[in-house]
């Protein structure tokens, strides 16, 4: 690449929320942003909006993954692996393996599916390749209610760990982002199916939970760090929030 061109980052789940709130960042960085989602319009009015690229692309598709790649480019200089997402709040005993499945696939499975795909790029991003991954804090500790969602976190946090192990000697960096709770318009919503009473009850009463452009602020800075900077692991969390089952909230 020329010092002219601009270095390319590519996010997954950029349709909204966090995945939306980090490209815009990213642009005004001065990135070219390859913003992959699945909801066409909603990432083809990202994309012109940050003077992007658009890729529909479901992360458990190896067609979509394989057309993301190829969008990308040769050198890709920042990957956000922000698809996922939490579905139901039974206990394990009541489980619905459906969603426990779906969980896996998205938050797991795609997280492999776009790292192997691109990981040609990166190692040609002249040491600058970075990848950051989205977990959470579900990824580290288990809650009750949380089984399906902690599994698939605490998967990406593991394969995180095993990724920067088998890259050690590598001009990569894998990172990953930890958040808590994080008040965006969608996640709880998804979580209850489009149950807006119950969603909003999950942030009722905290003062100061975390928005999308908190998370995004923090993984736009792991990932400029100078390239012999390698942030492993960064846990972000509301001033109100102890633990995922220690939360402050004001009646």
């Amino acid at each position: 690449m020329s010092s002219t061109e601009p270095r390319t980052a590519v996010v997954t789940g950029a349709s909204s929320g966090i995945g939306a709130a980090t490209a815009r960042l990213l642009a005004a960085e001065g990135f070219r942003v390859v913003c992959a989602a699945r909801r066409a319009d909603r990432v083809e009015a990202l994309a012109a909006e940050v003077g992007g690229v658009a890729v529909t692309c479901d992360v458990t598709v190896d067609a979509d993954v394989a057309r993301l790649a190829e969008v990308a480019g040769g050198t890709v200089h920042v990957l956000v692996n922000n698809a996922g997402g939490a579905l139901g709040l039974e206990p394990v005993a009541e489980a619905d393996l459906d969603l426990w499945q779906r969980m896996y696939d998205t938050n797991v499975l795609g997280t492999l599916r776009v790292t192997k795909a691109l990981l040609p790029a990166l190692r040609a991003a002249d040491g600058e390749g970075v990848v950051v991954n989205v977990g959470s804090i579900a990824g580290l500790l288990a809650y009750e209610g949380g089984g399906g969602y902690t599994v698939a976190k605490h998967g990406v946090h593991v394969m995180t760990e095993t990724l920067r192990l088998e890259l050690y000697d590598e001009p990569v960096r894998v990172t990953e982002i930890a958040p808590g709770m994080v008040h965006t318009e969608e996640f709880s919503l998804t979580r209850f199916d489009g149950d807006q009473e119950k969603a909003d009850k999950v942030y009722e009463g905290v003062p100061g939970p975390l928005v999308a452009e908190d998370v995004a602020d923090a993984v736009v800075w792991m990932a400029t760090r100078p390239a012999h900077v390698n942030v492993d692991l960064l846990v972000i969390k509301p001033r109100a929030q102890a633990a995922p089952h220690k939360v402050h909230r004001i009646s």
